[in-house]
């Protein structure tokens, strides 16, 4: 059976940082280090998100995408004014989709500048874009990123607010938007979206209203694996467990980590 954990991140001390950074680990995680957890979950695939410290520069997790072809793919962070040819080269390497990571930035505005022609290039490969933001902010981003046609993966169920959580109206708004067919949630991170236990306490009830608003066909999961700044206590197995607890009923779960996302990610 081919499992998918739609969520890693890969990187090793002594690569090109991005200028504006929250933070940057100070020891490797390769491809290599997440075999073991890896193989101990029972996952076959995995998806590699470019992580914020590396900003725009993608080759090093291009040149592990190149390495492991029929196992992985990837998510770019990119300039939006980026060519085409690069996104064809991103593309060759076996690059899905682009991610947002918006956390703690301005919010793009998508009718101006390079977007509309980043959009339209996105729709037209069928390329996804990954939203990583506070609940808050989602129905601003939502918007005009679906009525472009184009379809949307959230992450780490959203970010709802640490105190509000499913009441967040942010993450309400998320679940109207399953209406339309695009839009996916990762089932991962839960550990982010609270302190003291609150994110992994709200994550259930998360989950359920994810599985009644956006459909069993419009999640997927991801470990967040090497869990950056949470290394201590978060693992890709207790994170396996989780969704266990997430999601009870054993073919709906494999429905999340096997069909679901090896389309999406299109393997």
């Amino acid at each position: 059976m081919s499992l998918v954990d739609t969520h890693i991140h890969v990187f090793v001390r002594g690569l090109p940082l991005a200028p504006v950074r929250r933070y940057v680990p100070d020891y490797d995680a390769t491809y290599e280090n997440y075999q073991e957890p890896m193989r101990a979950s029972g996952v076959t695939h995995a998806v590699i998100v470019q992580p914020s410290f590396l900003g725009t520069d993608n080759s090093y997790m291009c040149s592990v995408l190149r390495q492991h072809r029929q196992n992985l793919r990837g998510i770019a962070v990119v300039d939006p004014a980026i060519s085409e040819a690069e996104l064809e080269a991103l593309a060759a390497d076996g690059v899905v989709g682009l991610r947002l990571n918006l956390d703690g930035l301005p919010l793009p505005q998508f009718d101006q500048g390079p977007w509309p022609d980043l959009m339209a290039w996105l729709r037209q490969q069928r390329w996804q874009v990954e939203i990583h933001r506070e609940a808050r902010d989602l129905p601003e981003l939502l918007e005009p990123l679906l009525a472009a046609g184009l379809d949307v993966v959230v992450d780490h169920f959203g970010r709802p607010d640490d105190d509000l959580g499913a009441d967040d109206p942010g993450f309400r708004a998320l679940l109207r938007y399953g209406a339309t067919g695009r839009l996916w949630a990762k089932l991962s991170g839960a550990y982010r979206n609270g302190s003291e236990g609150r994110g992994f306490a709200a994550a259930p009830r998360q989950a359920e209203l994810l599985l009644e608003h956006l459909g069993p066909e419009r999640l997927v999961w991801g470990s967040d694996w090497p869990h950056t700044r949470h290394e201590s206590y978060i693992s890709v197995e207790r994170m396996r467990r989780c969704l266990d607890e997430w999601v009870i009923d054993d073919a709906t779960r494999e429905r999340i980590m096997g069909a679901n996302a090896l389309e999406l990610f299109r393997f």
